[in-house]
């Protein structure tokens, strides 16, 4: 039996690019039923993410945190993929919590005007729709 190995490769995947791509000997992520830690041993492993903090401790001992959305992190040997649509890098937890409250803050207010409209190209389609009927 060889020996597992002593790191994590981990990778992070947003939609359009791949933002980290690095070692760690520790990942800590939230899923919906709390805070959980992964080590190089750990057995595979898939949860689905809710909007938190990410952070894990490179191979030298230094902690990194990122801000996600939600997402899905899985855990396949020796590799952990964090999945998620947005995520924000910081090192300092003020000042990521300060960046990540207005980006999230933005994509919402976006996501809500892109509601508002679809909801009105949807209620012309059947006006329409009505209107060809009679």
């Amino acid at each position: 039996m060889t020996d597992s190995p002593s790191q994590i490769r981990l990778k992070v995947v947003l939609p359009t690019k791949i933002l980290l791509e690095t070692a760690a000997i520790k990942v800590i992520a939230e899923a919906e039923n709390g805070i959980f830690c992964l080590l190089p041993r750990h057995i595979d492993f898939v949860a689905t993410l809710i909007p938190s903090l990410l952070s894990f401790v490179s191979p030298q001992g230094q902690e990194q945190f990122f801000a996600i959305d939600r997402g899905i992190l899985i855990k396949q040997g020796d590799a952990v993929t964090v999945a998620t649509q947005y995520a924000v890098e910081g090192g300092d937890l003020g000042l990521l919590k300060k960046t990540v409250e207005q980006q999230f803050k933005l994509l919402d207010q976006r996501e809500t005007a892109a509601r508002s409209i679809l909801a009105k190209l949807e209620v012309n389609a059947l006006r329409r729709f009505i209107e060809l009927g009679t």
